[in-house]
């Protein structure tokens, strides 16, 4: 019986690291694809320095092809997420009921449409107003020495918590339905939401000005709200639904009351 149990999990582990193997491969595959737009790609990341006049250098002679490898790899990891989660979801799959599929298969997409949303929100409103403003911050005697390699770090690093944030109204959607929290639990959580989202944004984008993190706690806090406003409804469905269920219920006795008060005047 162990030999069995031990054969069971050596094969666990090797569709494991099959799963691991495809997404690595999937990842170099769709970086090497996105070096071949890497130029364009960098236009579109500069072009909220290019429009306000600035000029972008590089000091290492490494450092503009170490930029474009990163900058590579980082939008081929993306494009390749959903081979990775297509790749976990049918390393799992066999152990869920087919109703959990269904539903497990919605939750990975719209994760997934999350995170990405997430990440283009913040690169298209967040992160244009941030760099605007932090390039005007200095003044007009100061003149800003932007190298590419910090400025695509400075990028990647800003937008990509982003699409974890964005994840956060999935969750509370999933807490709420398994009953783990609710509306009054969101409203009394909300202090601390606003301590979290100012510390994360401190946190995730260190900047020596305030704005900067400000600009990432906002949108968290919104997101809170948003995910209090979610919960609320699912509350209102849960007790929507269970004063549904109380009423058929009480219906269907009245209905049996009925029957038995028929039944003993006929046999009467």
């Amino acid at each position: 019986m162990f030999e069995d149990q031990d054969q069971t999990m050596m094969e666990h582990l090797e569709e494991l690291r099959r799963v691991l193997i495809i997404s690595l491969v999937a990842t170099f595959i769709m970086a090497g694809v996105c070096w071949f737009f890497s130029d364009r790609i960098l236009e579109i990341i500069l072009k909220p320095v290019l429009a306000t006049g600035n000029k972008m250098h590089y000091i290492g002679i490494m450092e503009a092809l170490m930029t474009k490898i990163k900058l590579s790899f980082f939008l081929g990891f993306l494009a390749a997420l959903p081979v990775t989660l297509w790749q976990f979801w049918a390393f799992i799959m066999p152990a869920l009921r087919k109703m959990e599929r269904v539903y497990f298969t919605v939750f990975v997409v719209v994760s997934y449409v999350f995170f990405i949303g997430g990440i283009l929100f913040a690169f298209y409103t967040v992160f244009n107003m941030g760099v605007k403003f932090l390039l005007h911050f200095g003044g007009e005697e100061l003149l800003p020495m932007l190298t590419i390699g910090n400025y695509v770090s400075f990028a990647m690093m800003f937008i990509l918590p982003f699409g974890v944030i964005f994840e956060l109204p999935l969750a509370v959607f999933l807490l709420a339905q398994l009953g783990v929290i609710n509306y009054q639990w969101m409203v009394k959580k909300r202090k601390m939401a606003i301590l979290i989202s100012v510390v994360a944004g401190a946190v995730l984008v260190p900047s020596p000005d305030i704005i900067t993190p400000l600009m990432m706690a906002t949108p968290m806090y919104l997101l809170f709200e948003l995910s209090a406003s979610i919960v609320k409804l699912v509350d209102w469905l849960k007790k929507r639904k269970a004063k549904r269920k109380a009423e058929e219920e009480e219906a269907l006795a009245e209905d049996q009351g009925e029957n038995n008060v028929t039944g003993t005047e006929g046999n009467d």
